[in-house]
């Protein structure tokens, strides 16, 4: 098995190139125009700023083919595979990748969106996030925004960050450390509920944990805070950074609630969403699935995900069974 170090740089390229291009494409083009839907996928919408990063990654495939036996594994096509320097049942390396992650707040120019990948060793459609032993995320910014974080990872080796700034094109590295409160008190924490469909169900749940953790909310302060960050990638980096001490993505386990009221399933997070939840947890971050289990999906663009995420462990000694017990109270969770 080759070196996933040989990947690192040609991957941190990469990603400076998107978030440089795409920087640009918002700078000359209006929000309509980038705004304006290109194509619907089975996963998600393509809008016209997704197309300027795929090209780039369609250009870096051919270029990384040159040294390398790969599939990429990415958000906007279908098949799962859309470029390969080899056979499935051959190439070495399993590549999953969002080009633009957070391309609705990236495009209104709300918020930051995030470039995503992550590299496992090849096992064909049974590779699974468990696998991947590189994680490099990048953050796209606004712009009137001139810094940007880049972030990375290599199993067993810890998280590293840098920070990108525009007006210098000066790179400079970062300690990026997670909240070491023991508690959500006075901390962001959230349950993601982006789109129309269950998001009172979620609010519901919400309303459970944090009662269950915090008892009820004193007179005219604040028990605690929540952000709406409508990017996976942009939440594991609220943890990472600190800024946030837990979130739950629980919107595949509402399918149900869905069609009894007539509704179709909702957009949910995907694997390619949460590719870099590596760079996650080798920086202290807990990343879980529902039941508290290790987070594992398979690595292909149309699995629904459910995750959790905790600062820390003392936050997950607070919150878990809350959660778990919000969950079954409402048939949500099924018992195993």
């Amino acid at each position: 098995m080759a070196d996933s170090r040989a990947l690192l740089e040609p991957l941190l390229e990469l990603h400076a190139r998107v978030r440089d291009q795409v920087v640009a494409a918002t700078e000359r083009q209006p929000v309509e125009k980038l705004s304006a839907v290109d194509r619907d996928e089975a996963g998600d919408t393509i809008y016209a700023i997704d197309v300027v990063s795929e090209e780039i990654i369609a250009r870096f495939a051919e270029e990384l083919s040159r040294q390398h036996s790969f599939v990429v594994v990415a958000e906007g096509t279908p098949k799962g595979v859309p470029y390969a320097s080899a056979d499935d049942a051959i190439a070495e390396w399993r590549i999953i990748a969002d080009p633009i992650d957070g391309t609705r707040g990236l495009m209104y120019q709300k918020r930051s969106a995030w470039i995503l990948t992550g590299v496992a060793p090849n096992r064909g459609p049974a590779t699974s996030l468990r696998d991947l032993v590189l994680a490099v995320q990048t953050e796209i910014p606004l712009v009137k925004q001139h810094l940007s974080d880049q972030l990375w990872a290599r199993r067993g080796e810890g998280a590293q960050a840098r920070r990108f700034n525009r007006l210098t094109g000066e790179s400079t590295p970062i300690r990026l450390t997670p909240s070491k409160a023991p508690t959500i008190a006075h901390g962001y924490a959230s349950v993601s509920r982006f789109f129309p469909g269950a998001r009172d169900e979620l609010a519901a749940i919400d309303e459970a944990i944090v009662a269950g953790a915090l008892g009820p909310p004193p007179s005219g302060r604040a028990h605690c805070f929540e952000d709406q960050y409508a990017s996976t990638g942009g939440q594991l980096y609220e943890l990472i950074a600190g800024h946030d001490r837990f979130i739950a993505d629980l919107r595949p386990l509402l399918k149900p609630l869905l069609a009894s009221r007539g509704l179709p399933p909702s957009l949910t997070c995907h694997p390619y969403d949460i590719c870099t939840s590596l760079i996650a947890e080798e920086s202290g971050v807990v990343v879980t699935d529902p039941y508290g289990q290790p987070l594992d999906v398979p690595l292909n663009v149309d699995a629904d995900v459910a995750w959790v995420g905790y600062a820390n462990g003392a936050i997950r000694a607070q919150i878990e069974p809350v959660l778990q017990q919000a969950l079954r109270v409402r048939g949500v969770l099924q018992g195993r």
